[in-house]
């Protein structure tokens, strides 16, 4: 890892209208893993996130439009040059300075433990009744065999030759939930491990249940497809 003798640490950022957060993510980041390279995956922001995170100092690759979190870490991940031995964090963007807490994922998978690291974050958020949470739990477990319980957490360690093998990520809500399903059809090892990271999270107003709407049926059809493919 950076500083170290191990794999090298990609970041791939994904973001959207985060110019309130994005400059203290890559800081957290920077301070938890000293040398990390640092991809800011800019999904059509109309804000100055993609100004800020180039002003920081890291790289953006950023698509023209909002196409969602798994178009645009599609994207970046295409124009990146890494070893399939090195260890991409896929880290979103309004974590702020709790980002730090990303140094925790890396272990595993560097050490072979694991080919796939999941943050499970200690305190859970209230802004539904986790129907989409339970939705990609039992697909998760139905169609991959793995007991998920953080199935929505968008902080992941793994190897970029994993990524490569899987051939990229489902658009939509359902990316996190096919990218599980996905490493464990291909044979990998899935692990969770709890972090204190915190979060913007949707409220219970109007806009927060249409979210949530949204995300049950991505969620969905992702499964669906995934079923299919079987």
């Amino acid at each position: 890892m950076p500083g170290g003798s191990g794999p090298g640490v990609t970041a791939l950022v994904p973001a959207f209208n985060e110019e309130q957060r994005i400059v203290a993510t890559i800081g957290g980041l920077r301070q938890a893993i000293p040398g990390i390279r640092i991809v800011v995956a800019d999904d059509g922001s109309t804000d100055d996130t993609a100004v800020l995170a180039k002003s920081a100092g890291v790289e953006v690759e950023r698509v023209s439009s909002n196409i969602g979190k798994g178009g645009a870490l599609n994207a970046a991940f295409s124009n990146l040059e890494v070893d399939d031995s090195d260890i991409l964090l896929l880290i979103d963007a309004d974590l702020g300075e709790s980002s730090v807490e990303a140094a925790a994922l890396l272990a595993p998978v560097a050490a072979g433990q694991a080919d796939m690291v999941v943050a499970r974050f200690k305190t859970r958020g209230k802004g539904g009744f986790g129907l989409a949470r339970n939705l990609g739990r039992l697909g998760i477990k139905f169609l991959g065999g793995f007991e998920a319980t953080a199935p929505l957490s968008g902080q992941r360690a793994l190897k970029a030759g994993v990524f490569r093998e899987i051939g990229g990520l489902e658009g939509g809500y359902g990316m996190e939930v096919g990218l599980t399903i996905d490493v464990l059809r291909a044979g990998g090892r899935v692990e969770e491990v709890e972090v204190d990271m915190t979060h913007n999270e949707t409220g219970r107003d109007l806009a927060g249940w249409r979210h949530r709407g949204r995300q049950f049926r991505q969620i969905g059809r992702v499964l669906l497809k995934k079923a299919l493919s079987a």
